[in-house]
C-alpha cells in the first residue's frame, strides 16, 4: 500500500460524494452495534486512486473527533469502530486520501441508534379478538404543555400494526413490523413524529391486526403459528424523556375493520368507522380497559433493513364484464387497489383479484387455492367514497368490482422499499420485456421477506428460490440489508443439528406437507438449504462488505458440518426418501415435479459441494485458513466420489452438464467434453429449457462460460414453450412459475400437482400455478454479465469484468449498475464491421477489458491502443471485425 500523504495535503480534484451505513438512507433507530460505513468518491483527476481513509465522529452539538488516518483502500463496508448508545445520534464524517493527497470532509452523516428490547418501558397490549376478525383499536389520550423539539415513537406489534396521532397516520410503513422469526426476533420501528404533536391533548390511535403471528397463513391454513394474542407495543418519547407507553391504562375497541386476512381480504363497514375516535373525549360503546400480554421483551430489536412501503401507483382501466367493472392495471403487482366509487349508504362494494383472466374474460381465481383474495366495504352514506383495504395484499393485475359506480381505480404496488440499482436496455424488445417482468416479480414477492409469490395461500420464503435468484436480487435492487436481516432469520430457523429450513421464516411442518401423498420432510434438502451458503456469498461478491460472511460463517459451518454428518463414512450424501431436486424440470410429470430427469442424489451431492467450497472461501475471508484447506478438500473428495457415482449418466441432462461445469464436479479432462455434449443438447432442442428451478440460473454460465456463446443465445432468444420469451409472446408482466402457466391455444395450464397441504384438503385448489414467481428470472445475472457484459471481478465490483458479448440478432445493450463504488454503466451497439461502447467506470475502481475480437480485430480505448485495464472515468472503446454469436446458424 502506497505510504498516506501528509494530513496537510490536499487533493483539490477529489471530493467525497455520499456517505451511509450499511442500513439504508433514511433509516431511524438502527442497532446500536455492528456499524458499518461506506462512501463514494468522485475525481477529475484520471490518475486519482484511494489509499486511504479518516473518519471523524461526535455529536451534533460538538466538534468532531478526528480519529486515526488508515491506509487503506476500502470505500465499503468499513466498521465505524464505535458502538452507539441507546437513542445516541452520532455524526459520522470520512476523507480520503489519493496520491495527491487528502479530499475535504464529506457531508456529515448522522446515524440515530434504535431500542433494544430490554431498554423498553412499553408491554404490548390487546384486547381479546377473533382469528382474522375484527382488527383492534387501542387508543389513550395524554397532555402536554408545548410542542416538543423532538419525538420519536417506538411501534412494534404481534401481529401487524398502524399508529395514528391525533387523526393523522404516523408511518407510511406498511405490515408493521413485518415478519421475521418472531420467535427469536421482532423488529421495532422508530418514527419521527415531532410535527404531529401539540399542546393540549393528544391521541394516539393503534390498530392492530393477526397478520403472520397469529392469522390463518401457509398452505396448512394454520393459525396461531408463533402466539394465541395479538397485540401491539408502542413508547413515545419527547426531548429525552419516555411520555407514554402501551400499559393497562389503555382503552380498547373495535372499528370499521370487521376482518382482516393476509390472503383472504379485508372487510370494512363503514357505518362503523368513527373518526371521533382520534378526538379528544372519545367514549366508544363496547370499549374496556386493554390486557396486558405476556411477551419476552427481549425478542424485540431495532429495525436493520427498509420496512414495506409503497413503491408504484398504476392507474386501472376499466371496462364492463357480465355486470361488473373489470379493472386492468396492466401490471401484474402485490397490493391492493384504491377505488373511488358512487353509491348509497348499505351498498355492498366487493373487489375480487386475479393475476390472469380465463379465455371467457372472468377472472382465474383457481390458482389462488383457498384464498378469497377479496375485499368488501359497506358504505356508510350516499355519494363518492375512497375505498382502501389494510393489514392484506394480493398478487394481481386485474380486479373486479361489485356494488357501486367506479369512479376511477389505482392499483397500489407495494414492496419492502430497496432503491432500484440497475437499468437494462436493449435492440431486442421481448429480452427488455423479459427484464421488467423478473424486476416485477423480485418487487412483487419482497414484501418484508423473500417470497416465492404474492397471490395464492403460500406467499412463503421458500430458500431454493432465494438461493437461485440471489445474484440477480442483489444487481437488480440494493437488497444487502434486506438478505442479511433475512439471513438472521435463516439461522434462527436452523435445527441444533445444522439443517437449513426450506422457507424461512419457518412455519411448516411434518405433516403440511405431502409429496405423492406422503409427509415430507422440509429441512436440510438440497439447493434449498443451500441458501445458507449461497446467498451470503451472492451478498459479499456483490457489495463488497465482509459483514454477512462475518454473521454468518457460523451458520454457514453448522449446515456444512450437518451435511458431513448425513454422509458419514461414505463421502457422499446417501438416497433420501426425498428431496425436491431439480424442481418442475419441464419433461417432470406436471403434478410431481420433484420427478426431474437428473438424479436427486447427484443434485443434493452437486449441491453439497457448491455449499464446502463457499464455505472455504468464507473461512478464508473472515475466518481460520486451516478450516478453509479442510472445507476445499472435503469439496474435492465429495466431487470426485459424485461424479464417480452419478456423473456419466447425469451429464446427459442439461442440469446435471451445468452441475458438472458450473460446480466443479467434472474431471478437468472432461469438461469440454461434458461442455460439448452440453451445447448439441441445446442444438438438438434448438434452444429449448430443459432445467428446473436448480439447473436454470447456471445452464447459460456453463454454456458461454465454456465457449458455447451461440447455444446459450439460442436459448435465450427462443420464443416457443419452453423458454423466457414464450411467456413475453404470451402477454406476462412477472414471471411465470411453470413454463406453460398458458398454453400456446391460450387456456390455462391445469396447475395439477400431487402435492396437497393435508389429507382433509377437499380441493382442486391443489394446484401449483403462479403466474409471479422469480425463480426463473435468474437469468438476468448472465443478461447483466454477458448481454451488457458488467460483471464483479472483485467484490463489491472494486475490479469490474468488462465482457460484452453481442449477437448477430441482438446489436445493442446499454446497462448501469449502481455499485457500492458510483455509477458503472456500458452502451454498445454493433453498426457495420464495428463494435463500439461507452464505458463509464467508477472512482475506486479498475476495469478489465475482455472484449468481443475475432483475430481480425484491432481494439482502441479513447483513440489509443488498449490497455488491458482502465481506471474510473468515461470511456470510448472500439472494436473493428468483432466476434458476433450466431444463434441462428446452430438451429436444427
Amino acid at each position: 500500500m502506497t505510504a498516506l500523504p501528509s494530513t496537510t495535503a490536499s487533493d483539490s480534484r477529489t471530493r467525497v460524494v455520499g456517505l451511509r451505513t450499511q442500513h439504508g438512507h433514511g433509516l431511524l433507530g438502527v442497532p446500536r452495534t455492528g456499524l458499518r460505513l461506506s462512501w463514494r468518491a468522485e475525481s477529475d483527476d484520471p490518475g486519482a486512486s484511494p489509499i486511504g481513509y479518516q473518519f471523524a465522529t461526535g455529536h451534533e452539538d460538538a466538534s468532531l473527533e478526528e480519529l486515526d488516518p488508515v491506509a487503506s483502500d476500502r470505500l465499503t463496508g468499513v466498521p465505524a469502530g464505535v458502538d452507539l448508545a441507546s437513542r445516541e445520534r452520532r455524526v459520522f464524517a470520512v476523507r480520503v486520501a489519493t496520491p495527491a493527497g487528502w479530499t475535504g470532509w464529506s457531508e456529515p452523516l448522522v446515524v440515530e441508534a434504535g431500542v433494544e428490547g430490554a431498554d423498553l418501558e412499553a408491554s404490548v397490549i390487546g384486547i381479546p379478538s377473533e382469528i382474522d376478525g375484527p382488527a383492534q383499536l387501542l387508543r389513550r389520550e395524554f397532555e402536554l404543555v408545548a410542542p416538543p423539539a423532538s419525538a420519536r415513537l417506538r411501534l412494534s406489534a404481534l401481529g401487524l400494526v398502524d399508529a395514528w396521532i391525533n387523526g393523522v397516520r404516523a408511518t407510511d410503513a406498511h405490515l408493521t413490523p413485518g415478519w421475521t422469526s418472531y420467535q427469536g426476533r421482532i423488529l421495532v420501528d422508530t418514527l419521527d413524529v415531532t410535527a404531529l404533536l401539540r399542546a393540549g391533548t393528544n391521541v394516539v390511535v393503534l390498530a392492530v391486526a393477526d397478520g403472520w403471528y397469529r392469522g390463518s397463513f401457509g398452505f396448512a391454513r394454520r393459525t396461531e403459528i408463533y402466539g394465541d394474542r395479538s397485540g401491539a407495543l408502542a413508547q413515545l418519547e419527547a426531548d429525552g424523556e419516555t411520555i407514554l407507553v402501551t400499559d393497562a391504562s389503555w382503552q380498547g375497541g373495535f372499528g370499521a375493520i370487521r376482518t382482516a386476512s393476509l390472503y383472504d381480504g379485508t372487510t370494512i363497514d363503514l357505518t362503523l368507522h368513527d373518526l371521533a375516535v382520534h378526538e379528544p373525549g372519545f367514549a366508544g360503546e363496547g370499549w374496556r380497559d386493554v390486557d396486558v400480554i405476556d411477551a419476552d421483551l427481549s425478542l424485540f430489536a431495532p429495525r436493520s433493513a427498509p420496512p414495506v412501503r409503497v413503491v408504484a401507483e398504476l392507474p386501472m382501466t376499466p371496462s364492463r364484464h357480465e355486470g361488473r367493472t373489470q379493472l386492468d392495471s396492466g401490471q401484474n403487482i402485490s397490493g391492493w387497489v384504491r377505488l373511488v366509487v358512487r353509491g348509497r349508504a348499505g351498498d355492498v362494494v366487493t373487489v375480487r383479484h386475479a393475476e390472469v383472466l380465463e379465455p371467457s374474460g372472468d377472472l382465474h381465481v383457481k390458482a389462488l387455492r383457498s384464498a378469497k383474495a377479496t375485499d368488501a366495504y359497506t358504505l356508510d352514506r350516499d355519494g363518492e367514497h375512497t375505498l382502501e383495504p389494510a393489514f392484506t395484499f394480493h398478487g394481481f393485475r386485474y380486479a373486479d368490482v361489485e356494488g357501486a359506480d367506479v369512479v376511477s381505480a389505482v392499483a397500489v404496488a407495494i414492496s419492502s422499499d430497496l432503491p432500484v440499482r440497475s437499468t437494462f436496455s436493449s435492440s431486442h424488445d421481448a429480452l427488455d420485456r423479459f427484464h421488467s417482468n423478473v424486476f416485477w416479480s423480485q418487487r412483487d414477492n419482497f414484501v418484508s421477506v423473500p417470497t416465492d409469490c404474492p397471490q395464492r395461500d403460500e406467499r412463503l420464503g421458500w430458500t431454493g428460490d432465494a438461493q437461485a435468484f440471489a445474484a440477480t436480487a442483489a444487481t437488480l435492487v440494493d437488497s444487502e440489508a434486506f438478505w442479511v436481516s433475512w439471513l438472521r432469520d435463516l439461522e434462527i430457523d436452523q435445527t441444533d443439528e445444522g439443517g437449513v429450513a426450506s422457507v424461512v421464516p419457518d412455519i411448516i411442518r411434518r405433516q403440511d406437507m405431502l409429496m405423492g401423498g406422503v409427509p415430507t420432510e422440509n429441512m436440510g434438502r438440497a439447493g434449498w438449504a443451500d441458501a445458507a451458503t449461497i446467498v451470503p456469498l451472492a451478498v459479499y461478491e456483490s457489495y463488497g462488505s465482509t459483514e454477512v460472511l462475518a454473521r454468518q460463517l457460523d451458520s454457514m459451518r453448522r449446515w456444512v458440518e450437518h451435511l458431513r454428518r448425513r454422509a458419514g463414512d461414505d463421502v457422499v450424501l446417501p438416497t433420501e426418501p426425498f428431496q425436491y431436486g431439480d424442481w418442475l424440470d419441464p419433461d417432470a410429470p406436471a403434478d410431481r415435479p420433484w420427478e426431474a430427469k437428473v438424479s436427486s442424489d447427484y443434485v443434493a451431492n452437486a449441491f453439497y459441494v457448491r455449499s464446502a467450497r463457499l464455505l472455504a472461501e468464507a473461512e478464508r475471508i473472515v475466518g481460520d485458513r486451516a478450516r478453509a484447506d479442510e472445507y476445499d478438500a472435503l469439496a474435492a473428495r465429495v466431487a470426485e466420489a459424485t461424479f464417480a457415482r452419478w456423473g456419466e449418466e447425469a451429464i446427459t441432462t442439461q442440469t446435471g452438464a451445468a452441475l458438472a461445469l458450473e460446480f466443479g464436479l467434472a474431471p478437468e479432462g472432461r469438461r469440454e467434453e461434458i461442455a460439448d455434449g452440453l451445447a448439441a443438447s441445446v442444438r438438438q432442442e434448438n434452444g429449448r429449457i430443459a432445467t428446473g428451478f436448480l439447473g436454470t440460473p447456471l445452464v447459460l454460465f456453463a454454456l458461454s462460460n465454456s465457449g458455447h456463446l451461440d447455444e446459450a443465445y439460442l436459448m435465450v432468444l427462443r420464443r416457443e414453450a419452453p423458454s423466457w420469451l414464450y411467456q413475453v409472446d404470451r402477454g406476462a408482466t412477472t414471471v411465470w412459475e411453470r413454463w406453460d402457466a398458458i398454453l400456446p391455444d391460450g387456456s390455462i395450464h391445469s396447475g395439477a400437482m400431487d402435492a396437497l397441504p393435508s389429507e382433509e384438503a377437499d380441493r382442486e385448489e391443489g394446484s401449483m400455478l403462479s403466474f409471479n414467481h422469480y425463480a426463473y428470472g435468474a437469468m438476468i445475472d448472465w443478461v447483466y454479465r454477458t448481454v451488457a457484459g458488467l460483471a464483479p471481478a472483485a467484490p463489491g465490483y472494486r475490479r469490474v469484468r468488462v465482457a460484452p458479448r453481442p449477437a448477430a440478432s441482438l446489436d445493442h445493450a446499454a446497462a448501469s449498475i449502481d455499485t457500492p463504488l458510483g455509477r458503472l454503466a456500458i452502451d454498445w451497439r454493433v453498426e457495420g464491421e464495428e463494435f463500439s461502447a461507452t464505458l463509464e467506470v467508477p472512482f475506486g475502481a479498475v476495469a478489465e477489458l475482455d472484449l468481443p475480437v475475432t483475430d481480425a480485430s484491432t481494439v482502441t480505448v479513447d483513440g489509443a491502443p488498449a490497455p488491458a485495464e482502465l481506471g474510473h472515468g468515461t470511456h470510448r472503446l472500439l472494436v473493428t471485425a468483432p466476434a458476433l454469436a450466431q444463434p441462428e446458424t446452430v438451429s436444427v
